[in-house]
């Protein structure tokens, strides 16, 4: 304690950062100062007014340390990044940090396109961000369709002998064969994508028109008609369909919260306009709010420092309260964006209307959140699609399990899920045919191919995405399966569990990005999906293994019995249906349906089972 006072005594009057620790060296509040001095004492003094939550911080106070900046303004920035590193316990924190999603043009050989909300230093080309996030899904649906790059994940080396099924479907040039589509062909489709991103729709409609006469004048005509529906569509496209964020003339944030007097709980809302409309909306929570001491304005504060330190800065921003810190942030956000940004309180007008529109939204939100009703399953998948960088929407999604005893009665199950539900038409059950003992790998294999080479036979619809229960030698496994069927295009996500819980998903691996693996909170909407999905595909191959199981165990008690043979079992196995029952019948009723001295003998056999327990429990 005497330590303590000395550090506090011989704080400085600077402005700046600290951060209070407890007994464990744990930070568990981070805060700004004009003067560190002034504000760290006040957490050592008694006095009243503080509310709950401010007093069990004070109580939990063992340690502090402070960082001295230059400015208020340096102080905000370092506090808001200082509470998205730490996370500390005591702090408003922005728990939904998703970022606006972009289109990523990946630095390969052949690059392909996918949706990715973090922006990385590797050499990749990144457009957007998206508003809404559904636009960039349509987006990327259009590239794939118009300018077919691939969306495999396989190395691309031209030495495959034959393209899979996305090149029939004319949705991909077809670069894994080495005749089908050189690097340069290749290279002016990525050339065409880039530009289509960038808005440049006429010039490169001019473009594609100057190819469908250069190819019709060669009397290539083929390739001329092909150009010529790709300009139509560019043009068709144009500006209509494309709000992306990086090109408005002006665009505006505007957010509005609501709670529930003397609850922790609280729903904000925000809505982004761009060109005049609105085009999306974000939604965040918060469950343990200081509900005796709330004070709104330093909430949004503590909220706009932290969710602009990394996003797409607006040249407007309207809220419902002013705070505190509202000059120095609008001069930090003019520096960001390289244009004068404004955070404006609307008291009348236009712009309130809308900020009172936010806030309806942000209510009605509360009551989605709080009062548990089911999420919007377009936008968890969409998430989903987001989340795994998906080349499509997963609209139908396949899951995958092998259940056995030490490789006894080794089974596969299937589930189908479409739009989030459950399609049970599409369920199968395998008995594993080619695998003897305990082989997961093995049987994976086998079952993955199974499905999907009578599913290309009959040419019925495939999934848009592929579950396999397991890590990466389940997935290893069902990838050569996917690949033997020229397949490699859908994705394939490994569902791995942690350590000694089986019921249990650790994380996700995205097959192709092994090194990546996805993580999620467990109270997000898309994981309890994919929980939901797990537990049913569990649930079906459990099932069919224990049915397996008690056939096995049903067709040896009977074949111990004297004078039944294969027929007679059928027989008993289809009119009884189980070993308890067949039992349990007395000698007449057997007769009936396999004559009476094969009726004794089952009877005699049972009773001798009987007599046999009853001994051995004496």
């Amino acid at each position: 304690m005497a330590e303590l006072k000395k550090k506090l005594k011989n704080l400085p009057t600077d402005p700046g950062v600290y951060l209070h620790k407890d007994a464990k060296g744990k930070i568990i509040y981070v805060g700004k100062a004009k003067s560190l001095r002034n504000r760290v004492r006040q957490y050592f003094q008694s006095g009243k007014g503080k509310g709950r939550k401010t007093n069990r911080l004070m109580k939990l106070i063992a340690d502090f340390e402070f960082i001295v900046v230059d400015t208020e303004a340096e102080a905000l920035v370092l506090e808001a990044n200082l509470i998205k590193k730490h996370k500390p316990r005591y702090n408003v924190m922005l728990k939904d940090d998703k970022q606006y999603p972009h289109l990523k043009i990946t630095n390969e050989a052949f690059p392909k396109v996918v949706i990715t909300r973090k922006i990385l230093k590797d050499g990749a080309k990144y457009h957007g961000p998206f508003l809404p996030a559904s636009l960039a899904r349509k987006t990327l649906n259009v590239i794939n369709r118009t300018f077919q790059l691939r969306t495999c994940t396989i190395e691309i080396d031209g030495k495959l002998p034959r393209p899979c099924l996305e090149y029939h479907l004319k949705r991909c040039l077809g670069p894994c064969v080495k005749d089908l589509c050189d690097p340069e062909e290749y290279g002016q489709a990525v050339e065409d994508a880039v530009l289509f991103l960038q808005g440049k729709n006429r010039e490169l409609s001019r473009e594609l028109e100057k190819r469908m006469w250069q190819y019709s004048e060669n009397h290539n005509f083929e390739l001329a008609a092909k150009f010529r529906d790709m300009s139509k569509t560019v043009i068709a496209l144009d500006n209509d369909n494309q709000k992306m964020a990086t090109k408005p003339d002006r665009d505006i944030d505007i957010f509005g919260y609501y709670r529930e007097a003397d609850t922790p709980r609280i729903a904000l809302q925000l809505f982004t306009m761009r060109e005049g409309k609105i085009v999306g909306r974000r939604e965040f929570f918060w469950e343990d709010l200081d509900k005796d001491n709330f004070d709104p304005s330093e909430f949004l504060g503590e909220v706009l420092a932290q969710y602009y330190t990394t996003d797409y800065v607006p040249l407007e921003i309207n809220v419902p309260v002013n705070f505190e810190d509202r000059k120095i942030l609008e001069k930090i956000l003019t520096e960001r964006r390289g244009r004068r940004v404004n955070i404006r309180v609307p008291k009348r007008g236009q712009k309130r209307h809308l900020v009172s529109l936010v806030e309806t939204n942000a209510k009605i939100a509360f009551e989605q959140r709080f009062r548990v009703l089911k999420p919007d399953m377009e936008k968890v998948l969409g998430d989903m699609q987001e989340i795994l960088e998906l080349p499509y929407f997963p609209e139908r999604i396949d899951s995958f399990d092998i259940s056995n005893i030490q490789g006894a009665e080794n089974v596969a199950g299937i589930v189908a899920f479409e739009n989030g539900k459950p399609n049970r038409a599409q369920y199968r059950r395998y008995k594993i045919k080619t695998i003897e003992g305990q082989d997961d790998f093995g049987s994976m294999n086998e079952a993955v191919f199974r499905r999907y080479r009578r599913a290309v036979e009959e040419n019925t619809p495939l999934p848009n995405l592929i579950f396999i229960d397991g890590g990466k030698g389940q997935l290893s496994a069902a990838a050569a399966a996917m690949r033997e069927l020229d397949l490699e295009a859908i994705p394939l996500v490994g569902l791995v569990k942690p350590p000694r819980k089986h019921n249990e998903i650790s994380h996700l691996l995205v097959k192709g990005r092994e090194d990546q693996p996805v993580e999620f909170e467990p109270t997000s909407p898309v994981f309890r999906l994919v929980q939901q999905i797990r537990d049913e595909t569990h649930r079906v191959a459990v099932q069919y293994h224990r049915k397996r199981r008690e056939m096995r165990d049903f067709t040896s008690e009977l074949t111990a019995i004297p004078g039944i043979g294969q027929k007679r079992k059928m027989k008993l196995l289809k009119f009884f249906g189980s070993i308890e029952r067949i039992a349990n019948t007395g000698p007449d009723e057997l007769a009936e349906l396999i004559g009476r001295k094969a009726a004794e003998e089952v009877v005699d056999h049972f009773e001798r089972q009987r007599q046999l327990a009853e001994g051995s429990n004496e």
